[in-house]
């Protein structure tokens, strides 16, 4: 064990000698290590942050909710088949709480992008309208900054009432506390804000619901634009805690059908979409995104193998006698291999090492850009990183190592090198 640790602390030095002696061919040789490993782990990093980020919008729209739409999540382009399509109506409502026993929530919702919101002389444009019958609280996260929701009576009522996103109450108000009560003009129309909504931040996916969303009841908010011009309509379905979301689609598919009165021998005329398609999607996008990086890096790993090899071949040569005096004292072929394999491990390492120092600056950067944007290098990732780079030494520092440990020690002694 003593001996071991005295052969890494030679090699260490060795290496260090090699970064100090000829600085411009080592760093040249190291370049290519860094760059291959900054692009891996780069990409990865970005990736799987995005990934992560994604998923935890896609969570939030619920692992147990279908969306009824005209549109399919994964219609593959082929938006002709679906142009024809009827749009979700508010009138479908009841027949399918009567109809689909598995689901705990059903409820009818239309957005509108586009819309103008009034405060005396100030204004804030291009909102999203985002009606809603009861029970979106159910489906979706609401937190309140101030005031409240909607009643059920508002709800059904129909009352000029709405709750504001982050980005509307600020741009409007500055303060939660002061949008609360006011009046504000929404398509023409005297709105009063009963609540604000606290700041959600960007979301890679946007949801239902973001800051720049101001929520109306439904029976209200049809009053002020023709949902079936303006605006995007939509069921959203959540199954019982028992009902396997399986279960759930085929029993909507059954309802939608009787909704819809189609033959056994027509196709559906609807699209249940629910989050698993999405991630598949995703994981088929990511695994693209990898893919790249990963060519992009080998190309530079190979490079940056032969820059660790033209290393090694040449520390080989300058130390030639002296692997010829070590040899005559006593050290075994394996000794004189480990050595340099251990110095062009070490010196990939390093390599590997600047790489993952520049992923994370990187990181630190991102973060201060886009503080709504969690991204962070994982401990894996590091290990990833560092595991390449010892590997890659491994093969750069082989032949040079064999080929030192092979050496003859008396014209090792001998050479002039």
């Amino acid at each position: 064990m003593l001996s071991t640790l005295k052969i890494l602390w030679s090699s260490f030095k060795m290496a260090l000698q090699e970064l100090r002696v000829n600085k411009l061919r080592t760093f040249l040789s190291l370049l290519g290590i860094t760059i291959g490993i900054f692009c891996i782990i780069a990409v990865l990093t970005v990736t799987g942050s995005m990934e992560s980020n994604i998923r935890k919008d896609l969570n939030s729209l619920g692992t147990n909710v279908i969306f009824v739409q005209k549109w399919p999540w994964d219609g593959d382009g082929e938006w002709w088949r679906y142009m024809n399509r009827p749009e979700p109506k508010y009138s479908e409502l009841r027949a399918i709480r009567e109809k689909v026993q598995s689901a705990e929530v059903v409820t009818f919702l239309f957005s509108s992008n586009g819309r103008k919101v009034e405060f005396g002389s100030d204004y804030m444009e291009n909102v999203e309208m985002l009606a809603t019958t009861a029970d979106l609280e159910k489906l979706q996260p609401v937190e309140l900054s101030a005031g409240r929701y909607f009643s059920p009576t508002e709800l059904t009522s129909g009352s000029n009432a709405v709750v504001l996103g982050a980005n509307i109450w600020e741009g409007l108000f500055f303060t939660p506390e002061a949008a609360v009560g006011k009046v504000v003009r929404i398509g023409g129309r005297n709105t009063r804000v009963i609540g604000v909504l606290k700041r959600k931040g960007e979301s890679l996916m946007g949801g239902v619901i973001n800051d720049n969303t101001m929520i109306l009841p439904y029976t209200y908010a049809r009053t002020i634009i023709d949902e079936r011009r303006f605006a995007d309509p939509w069921f959203m379905v959540k199954a019982k805690p028992e009902i396997a979301v399986g279960q759930l689609k085929d029993d909507l598919t059954g309802a939608m059908r009787a909704i819809h009165r189609l033959r056994p021998t027509q196709e559906n005329d609807f699209a249940l979409n629910e989050i698993t398609t999405a991630q598949k999607e995703l994981e088929s996008v990511f695994g693209s995104i990898n893919l790249g990086g990963w060519i992009i890096a080998i190309f530079s790993l190979f490079v940056g193998c032969f820059g660790i090899a033209n290393i090694m071949f040449v520390s080989v040569k300058e130390r030639t006698s002296i692997i010829g005096l070590k040899k005559a004292i006593g050290a075994r072929p394996g000794i004189i291999l480990m050595e340099f394999l251990i110095e062009s491990i070490l010196l990939s390492l390093i390599g590997g090492g600047l790489g993952l120092l520049f992923v994370f600056i990187g990181t630190l950067i991102a973060k201060n850009m886009f503080s709504s944007f969690e991204i962070a290098m994982s401990t894996g990732n590091i290990i990833l990183g560092l595991s390449i780079s010892a590997v890659v030494g491994v093969i750069a520092g082989f032949i040079p190592a064999f080929l030192a440990s092979r050496l003859d020690p008396v014209v090792a002694i001998r050479s002039n090198s």
